[in-house]
């Protein structure tokens, strides 16, 4: 069967999140603090540790006061919030301030960077009339970031799990976003870089194929078996580890 339609992640597949010390540095710079280097390399390696900055690096533990939190922090934007300032302040940063800086730079279209090869994919799907629906688990509007960096045109529907209460692997936004593009899921590839969460996605019968989360540099081109995928069209084909 042909594959009619592909749904993205947005976090580690199209898109990924500034370097931690990138992200520490901008909020310093917000809330106009100024650290010794040594206390900067330190602070951004603890935040690091604590998983405290959204699609970077995940926690080396999740304390038990903030694990139901975790666990269920993609399903709204309060939650969102909670869940990594809450983890952020298992760091003592020197100014107050710094916790809702550090959350408020991480939705900003600059903290995040396309992947060498999204624009060269979308647009090929575009060409070849393959709607796009991006299906992620966030607790904020990623679609400005789409807009600043000259994607938001190649993206037929956003499915974000804040805004529909359920987040992947649960069946229910993969199929909001099969829907969103009118695609039955046996028509649909899926596109992510998370095993558990975007391979929920074949509960529904959809093709599944993953890549690596790795960083911008790291990984200039991969994506680009997508389109291979797409013009073979056998669901088998579509299937990866």
């Amino acid at each position: 069967m042909m594959i009619k339609g592909v749904l993205f992640d947005f976090s580690g597949t199209l898109f990924r999140i500034e370097s931690a010390r990138a992200w520490l540095r901008a909020a310093l710079d917000a809330s106009g603090t100024v650290l010794p280097e040594d206390q900067f390399a330190r602070y951004a390696d603890e935040l690091t540790d604590a998983g405290a900055l959204p699609g970077g690096a995940a926690p080396r533990s999740v304390p038990p006061e903030l694990a139901e939190l975790w666990a269920s922090r993609d399903r709204s934007q309060e939650l969102h919030r909670a869940a990594y300032t809450g983890l952020a302040r298992r760091v003592t940063l020197p100014d107050p301030q710094l916790y809702t800086c550090l959350y408020d730079r991480h939705m900003t279209p600059a903290a995040w960077h396309p992947y060498p090869d999204a624009h060269t994919v979308l647009s090929a799907l575009r060409e070849r009339g393959v709607p796009v629906a991006v299906v992620s688990n966030i607790g904020w509007d990623l679609r400005p970031v789409f807009r600043a960096h000259g994607l938001d045109g190649l993206v037929d529907a956003h499915v974000l799990s804040y805004e529909h209460g359920v987040q992947k692997p649960d069946p229910r936004l993969f199929r909001a976003g099969c829907e969103a593009i009118g695609r039955e899921p046996g028509d649909v590839l899926m596109v992510g870089d998370d095993r558990r969460a975007d391979g929920g996605a074949s509960a529904l019968g959809c093709a599944v194929h993953f890549v690596d989360h790795l960083t911008v540099d790291e990984r200039p081109a991969g994506l680009l078996p997508v389109l291979d995928l797409v013009d073979g069209g056998q669901h088998g084909a579509a299937l990866s580890g």
